[in-house]
């Protein structure tokens, strides 16, 4: 006998002895998962440690080796999981992955991940991190990756695409109204509306556009994100109304207050001079939010009842323990003495709520809504800030929420910018719609509004003042010199433990307004922020 037949034999019997041990084996592990009854027990619960292992690993190998179909055949949406992991290769150019597993928490699993982007000769490092998490299948039963295009990259949502590819318009670099450069690596609140200026301005800022990896965010309309530049184009240079010491103080103030957002206008120009959100989904809430403004809503409010001719800041304005309007009790904030004399002065600076609720029987059904869109502008779906924006909604509802939209809660909504906004009406007298970038820039028509009676602004200026100096506001407003005022809001909202705290103030001719989720009163946290961007008012 031959060598090589020798050889060939005892390997077969190797094949045999193993592949007999392999079913003595595979009915020992059958038993165990036996029950009495003969049936095969079906996984069930949280896949375990050593699944979450196993099941990482081989998602990890499969998507460094580039192999899209075994990787997404270990995800619960394979089909999906595909698509966009054959993209991260092909149209997106990315190769040479490397991912690095870090200490897994339950079913969770962070990442690193370090790659390089080519396009033709030209070719630049990626590296990001991510996350994630190992489910146990429904019908399989079996450890599956719960698919989710943020772990392929924290940026990509649901019907995002990833690619290499020139860019549809130049880079911009966007300066400040003193020509200072902004960055959304030095200031990260500006990227998402960095992106959006660049989409809708950078062809008409003198640039050259580039190739670049990006996101192209398909699902929700919003301009692309540039992960990496491959072949540098030239930017165009776009001035805003930006100012870089109030987004400093913007970006600085919401860091301590998660979900929390602030926008700041200059009154005299309706320029916007900064903005910031402290935010885990990026979203730009302080333009586009819409949640119940709480009692910041007071001030068009008592707007609406001196236009009305139903009090004055000098008149009566009752502050009883509770108030019903159609069934529905209304009170006030723990700790709020009544006083049945209260003015509406001294009402709008404690922030008396029944007092406001009091005047539900006198209001129109309309009031409210009419004085927010002829007097402040809001409301009307006709902003033309420069970015997309959410500019109000202040119903005409003949129930229950009539008396709850005179306090800021049931169906009106506003964002930061849409308060700061209101607030700068209050000083002035005058609306003036707020913009990012000058309006002859591309022709815009800013949106327009009657304003305010020099008499009810005035009113207005000097209930504002009372609430920063003496009213609810004091403690958070002490410090700050000069042309003040203040209105404090708290919006209750289903399902919190707290509400959300709302805050909004004028200091010389700077506006801000701010919004934390589950925050508190509106002194907790909304305070704190805007006190701080005033304070970097001149």
């Amino acid at each position: 006998m031959g060598k090589g037949v020798r050889v060939a034999v005892i390997s077969g019997v190797c094949v045999t002895m193993l592949g007999g041990a392999g079913y003595g084996m595979y009915n020992i592990a059958s038993a165990l998962n036996t029950t009495a009854t003969g049936t095969k027990a079906v996984p069930t619960g949280p896949p375990s440690r050593e699944e979450v292992e196993e099941t990482t690993a081989k998602f990890f190998a499969a998507w460094e080796k580039d192999q899209p179909e075994q990787a997404a055949a270990l995800t619960n949406f394979p089909e999906d999981a595909q698509a966009l992991l054959t993209a991260y290769g092909s149209d997106a150019h990315i190769t040479n992955v490397h991912i690095t597993p870090g200490k897994a928490s339950g079913q969770s699993v962070p990442f690193q991940v370090r790659a390089t982007v080519s396009y033709g000769e030209e070719s630049r490092p990626l590296a990001y991190a991510s996350r994630l998490t190992v489910v146990r299948g429904v019908n399989s039963h079996q450890p599956l990756v719960d698919w989710n295009p943020a772990l392929v990259h924290p940026r990509l949502a649901k019907g995002d695409s990833l690619s290499v590819e020139e860019s549809a318009t130049p880079q911009i670099d966007a300066v400040d109204r003193n020509g200072k450069v902004l960055t959304k690596e030095k200031y990260p609140s500006l990227g998402p509306v960095l992106d959006e200026l660049r989409k809708r301005y950078g062809d008409k800022t003198g640039g050259r556009a580039g190739v670049e990896l990006v996101i192209r965010h398909t699902g929700s309309g919003a301009a692309d994100t540039t992960l990496t530049t491959l072949v540098k184009g030239k930017p165009g240079k776009l001035r805003t109304t930006l100012s870089a010491s109030a987004q400093a103080a913007a970006e600085a103030a919401v860091t301590d207050y998660t979900n929390s957002s602030v926008a700041a206008v200059q009154p005299s120009t309706g320029e916007i001079l900064a903005f910031a959100n402290h935010r885990d989904d990026g979203f730009n809430a302080a333009f586009l939010g819409e949640l119940a403004p709480g009692s910041t809503m007071k001030i068009i409010s008592a707007a609406t009842l001196i236009d009305s001719g139903l009090t004055s800041a000098s008149g009566p304005a009752p502050c009883p323990p509770s108030a019903v309007w159609q069934s529905q009790t209304f009170t006030n904030l723990t700790g709020l003495t009544p006083n049945e004399n209260a003015t509406l002065s001294e009402s709008f600076a404690r922030s008396c709520n029944t007092a406001f609720v009091k005047f539900a029987d006198e209001v129109k059904a309309d009031s409210l809504a009419t004085e927010a869109a002829e007097r402040f502008g809001i409301g009307r779906n006709d902003w033309k800030v420069g970015v997309p924006s959410f500019d109000g909604r202040v119903p005409a509802p003949d129930g229950p929420d009539r008396a709850a939209g005179l306090i800021g809660q049931g169906q009106v909504q506003m964002s930061p910018l849409n308060m700061a906004s209101v607030t700068a009406t209050a000083k002035t007298g005058t609306f003036r719609q707020p913009v990012i970038v000058p309006l002859g820039l591309d022709d815009r028509t800013a949106a327009t509004a009657r304003g305010l009676a020099p008499g009810t602004s005035q009113q207005l200026r000097a209930m504002m003042n009372r609430t920063a100096r003496s009213g609810t506001a004091a403690g958070v407003m002490a410090g700050l010199s000069g042309n003040v005022g203040a209105k404090t809001g708290s919006a209750e909202v289903d399902g919190q433990s707290r509400s959300n705290s709302w805050f909004t103030g004028y200091r010389n001719d700077m506006a801000a307004a701010a919004m934390t989720e589950d925050g508190g009163h509106g002194i907790d946290a909304a305070g704190p922020i805007v006190a701080r961007v005033l304070r970097s008012a001149g």
